[in-house]
């Protein structure tokens, strides 16, 4: 047995200098230190030794299994060393390329356009609220004059979840919620994620609004309008050209759309306008009494404004986007544009 084991190691010794590669050195060391190897070949017919020699060939094959390891460790540094000389040898690098530079990621052109907005708000004087996503139907419809059975239900094709919860369909909620919880004077924008059961190339059933409204003693539609010029103003640049069309939401009244003069023509007409020179960007009016009384406000006393735009629409028109699927998709050469 001892023999055997001196056998062994005077092969592996002679094999391990003739190894040219590691695939070679991986499979010589199996031949060798493998479940189904010489060595442990061995090692399992040391149960037919006396009881004196066993332990003296075991000690004896666990101190050749030792160096068998250092040997193959040694020659895989030797075969590593000898690739890495090899290559330094023969292959060149120029120094001079350009390096490669990670990519860096950017700012959703929605996270951007919402932070811009936020930004001309809170300089105005705004603060900022948010509201659940998934809402009662008090405060999503009932609370801002849409009962159950009123015709401006059809305007907004709803997620229902139950017959009395909803994916909000707007952020007016946050109005109600606000107003619920503050006494005038209120002054809040609220940014947030909506749904509607609408889907095609300028309208999706998951999309983002921007509510604001304001609340205060002797408020009236001039400083609404007011408000919108420096907002459009700022968003678009001075000069921009506004109008205010009589349009209906239930929860304001006078209620009017906002236009913008076309920011593709300037106002010249072209195919994105219908040629009329003018492009729709959000509503607004004087807040409904019969939404004051849902929240507990003296009609009598106090008067307000409230406003709501599409993102998506903002950004369309800011960034020169074209299809609103663009925004959801994640394709990193549309959003590295941004």
């Amino acid at each position: 047995m001892k023999q055997k084991l001196a056998d062994i190691e005077l092969a592996a010794a002679e094999v391990s200098q003739k190894i040219s590669s590691e695939a070679e050195l991986q499979h010589e060391k199996a031949r060798f230190l493998g479940r189904k190897g010489e060595l442990t070949a061995i090692m399992k017919g040391m149960g037919q030794l006396s009881a004196e020699e066993r332990p003296l060939v075991g000690a004896l094959a666990n101190e050749v299994k030792q160096r068998l390891e250092e040997l193959f460790s040694r020659r895989q540094d030797e075969l590593r060393q000898q690739d890495l000389d090899r290559r330094l040898a023969t292959e060149q690098i120029d120094v001079t390329l350009p390096g490669r530079r990670l990519r860096t990621g950017n700012k959703h052109p929605i996270v951007k356009i919402t932070e811009e907005i936020t930004e001309i708000f809170t300089a105005l004087g705004f603060g900022v609220a948010e509201g659940p996503e998934v809402e009662k139907d008090f405060y999503n419809f009932e609370a801002l004059n849409i009962p159950k059975d009123h015709p401006a239900r059809d305007m907004q094709d709803t997620f229902y979840v139950t017959d009395d919860v909803v994916l909000r369909t707007h952020t007016s909620p946050v109005q109600i919620r606000t107003m619920l919880k503050q006494a005038p004077p209120v002054r809040v924008i609220a940014p947030g994620t909506v749904y509607r059961r609408d889907s095609d190339l300028t309208h999706s059933p998951m999309f983002h609004q921007v509510e604001g409204f304001l609340v205060d003693h002797h408020v009236t539609f001039g400083d609404l309008k007011g408000i919108l010029t420096t907002f459009i103003d700022e968003c678009f640049g001075k000069g921009t050209g506004v109008r205010f069309r009589p349009s209906f939401f239930p929860f304001t009244e006078p209620s009017a759309e906002v236009d913008i003069a076309c920011v593709i023509c300037g106002g010249s007409g072209c195919r994105v306008c219908g040629h009329s020179g003018w492009l729709e960007i959000l509503g607004s009016g004087m807040i409904d009494p019969e939404v004051f009384k849902s929240v507990g406000y003296d009609p009598e006393v106090y008067s307000g404004f409230a406003f709501g735009m599409g993102l998506e629409r903002i950004a369309m028109l800011k960034y020169g986007v074209n299809d609103l699927r663009l925004f959801f998709e994640n394709d990193l050469r549309f959003l590295r544009q941004f």
